[in-house]
């Protein structure tokens, strides 16, 4: 694994961990957030679920991230899925949010941008993540 694939996935999958104890602290009352750091609407019941709905997506990329530099760092072949995996569905889950702020037409640049690069990133590993993975492919049959 490319010391930057590997910076990229564990800074983000370990930021993603961070946010959502960080949201779960602050769903229970025991830390509260001030609110001009919130998305808009963070304390409607109907925006609270959509913020939850992306939980297991999160949760399923960085897993998949985390596991796949684990993976690489032991020499184990299986990173590459685990790291494709993991780069797809974070651009799934920055896609998903950028659609809704965008069909809402509440583009906080803030909160959108940080969702745009979840677009963006993986898009720089993935092409060079798949032809490694046909070639290990074919050199295996």
């Amino acid at each position: 694994m490319r010391p930057s694939l590997k910076w990229a996935l564990t800074a983000t999958d370990v930021a993603f961990m961070l946010y959502w104890s960080v949201a779960l602290l602050e769903c229970v009352g025991l830390i509260q957030i001030p609110s001009d750091w919130l998305y808009a609407h963070a304390h409607d019941p109907r925006v609270v679920a959509w913020n939850w709905s992306f939980f297991p997506l999160d949760i399923a990329f960085s897993i998949t991230g985390l596991w796949a530099v684990r993976a690489a760092s032991q020499g184990n072949p299986i990173w590459r899925p685990l790291a494709l995996i993991s780069l797809i569905l974070t651009i799934v889950a920055g896609g998903m949010a950028c659609g809704y702020w965008l069909l809402l037409g509440e583009v906080d640049a803030v909160w959108f941008g940080m969702n745009a690069v979840l677009v963006v990133w993986p898009l720089v590993f993935l092409p060079s993540l798949v032809r490694e993975m046909a070639v290990n492919s074919a050199s295996a049959n």
